[in-house]
């Protein structure tokens, strides 16, 4: 199955329907008695999450195909499913990275998530191309410095930049092995419920939301102790 169909079917499957969210009782006890049960809501869905990321753990963190951008051989490691047109993902970047950079006790591995557009596939094949090249790291920061809209021309000159040899990028981008990884990360995604970008799995924790709020720092220490 092309990778880019499945991403269409997996945006399908789970996408559900949004409503706006009514507004709370004008009794304070009622009130507080929705405020309660939507936390126990989300306490319960957080601790669901946590048990299916504990069953797949090893795919997560050991697929020998997903890239590690940091300590192969780290004590606490953070999965990063992301998407190089996800703005959100973008923004949180810069502070994974420092993080990483500093503490070298941490292992990071991506796993390329192209669910939001065409050349979201596109990039996220020709960064696993860029890998087989030892050229996978280059490439990546580069992508998600860059701001604005851009094309599949643009993706290519920023694999240039990064030193890929382009030629042998788009052949590789096809390759079985890419295509595998792309679905393996979309079943993962499905198995675990994660179904935005980005998503962090930090030590086994699911972290989502809104990215400016995700303090890596303070997630691994959470681990540590």
């Amino acid at each position: 199955m092309k990778a880019g169909f499945l991403a269409v079917l997996y945006l399908l499957a789970a996408t559900v329907p949004v409503w706006a969210a009514p507004p709370l009782p004008a009794d304070p006890r009622a009130a507080k008695a929705v405020r309660d049960y939507l936390r126990a809501s989300q306490a319960e869905e957080s601790r669901d999450r946590d048990e299916r990321a504990a069953a797949h753990l090893d795919a997560l963190e050991n697929n020998p195909g997903s890239p590690v951008l940091a300590n192969p051989q780290g004590f606490i490691t953070i999965v990063e499913f992301f998407d190089y047109t996800c703005p959100y993902c973008k923004a949180a970047e810069p502070r994974l990275m420092r993080l990483v950079d500093k503490d070298k006790r941490i292992k990071l591995v991506t796993k390329e998530f192209p669910i939001l557009t065409r050349v979201s596939m596109i990039a996220s094949r020709v960064a696993l191309a860029a890998a087989k090249q030892g050229k996978y790291r280059a490439f990546h920061l580069a992508m998600m410095r860059r701001e604005g809209m851009w094309g599949e021309a643009d993706v290519m000159e920023t694999a240039k930049a990064a030193g890929v040899d382009v030629a042998r990028a788009r052949r590789d981008m096809f390759a079985p092995d890419v295509t595998d990884e792309i679905i393996a990360n979309f079943n993962l995604a499905r198995a675990i419920r994660a179904f935005q970008t980005p998503a962090y799995i930090v030590g086994g924790h699911i972290v989502t939301g809104d990215s400016a709020d995700i303090d890596f720092a303070k997630e691994v220490a959470r681990v540590r102790k």
